[in-house]
């Protein structure tokens, strides 16, 4: 099966095609990028061509969807949907923490019971918050715990063991509270492979939901008061 990944929940945006059978990866990913609207279709077109494929070759297409930004998290959203739409095959959606677990290669703990936590997700949620989720790596898999939600590092309270590991950009790891600070941290991001590992391929795909966790950060313009002065006419 050649399935198509895409994610824009953070600032990376993923693309990439994953051959299920043979394994091969063809993949691009750009850091640190706000231009997921201009660069989404341009790059996946790239992706494509460098596999030696067409659209009309992609069996299926995966999504991450969030948590992330409503503006970035909603391009690759429609996108992925307008193509599996056009193309009359499966769209599936993945929680972008979930991928980015995967794509982390966490250490599995054998001395973590089934509801501990060995590995705290974080991303930046702009507002000054962040996105999270905590997970338990076994040696069949990730599997989540807790998350995903939002608040600011500072007040973000989870129990962890004492070996686990923190997935968060480095700019954010020093606003955590001093006891998760104080563990070992690195910056991971979401891949095409670890997008599709977590898909369940063979299940009947159902609609794909964004995770925003919150209001979008564009707010309406406040209504002016109008002067008293000036009669209020109903049309």
């Amino acid at each position: 099966m050649r399935v198509l990944a895409i994610d824009t929940a953070t600032t990376a945006l993923i693309t990439g095609v994953v051959d299920t059978v043979t394994g091969q990866t063809t993949e691009r990913v750009l850091e640190d990028t706000r231009a997921h609207n201009e660069l989404l279709i341009p790059t996946i077109t790239e992706v494509l061509a460098e596999a030696g494929m067409e659209y009309s070759d992609l069996d299926a297409v995966v999504t991450g969807v969030g948590p992330g930004p409503f503006t970035g998290l909603r391009v690759g959203m429609a996108t992925a949907s307008a193509l599996a739409d056009a193309l009359s095959i499966p769209l599936h959606g993945i929680c972008t923490h979930d991928a980015i677990a995967a794509a982390a290669e966490l250490h599995v703990d054998p001395a973590a019971a089934a509801d501990e936590a060995t590995a705290l997700v974080a991303t930046d949620a702009r507002r000054k918050e962040i996105y999270w989720a905590t997970y338990r790596v076994t040696d069949s898999g990730v599997q989540r715990i807790s998350g995903p939600a939002v608040t600011k590092p500072a007040e973000l309270e989870v129990e962890l063991t004492p070996t686990a590991e923190v997935i968060i950009p480095d700019r954010l790891a020093e606003q955590l509270p001093e006891k998760l600070a104080a563990l070992p941290h690195r910056a991971a991001h979401p891949t095409a492979a670890a997008l599709v590992a977590a898909a369940d391929l063979e299940a009947e795909p159902v609609p794909v939901v964004p995770l925003y966790l919150r209001r979008p950060d564009a707010v309406p313009p406040k209504q002016k008061q109008l002067s008293a002065a000036i009669p209020r006419v109903e049309l």
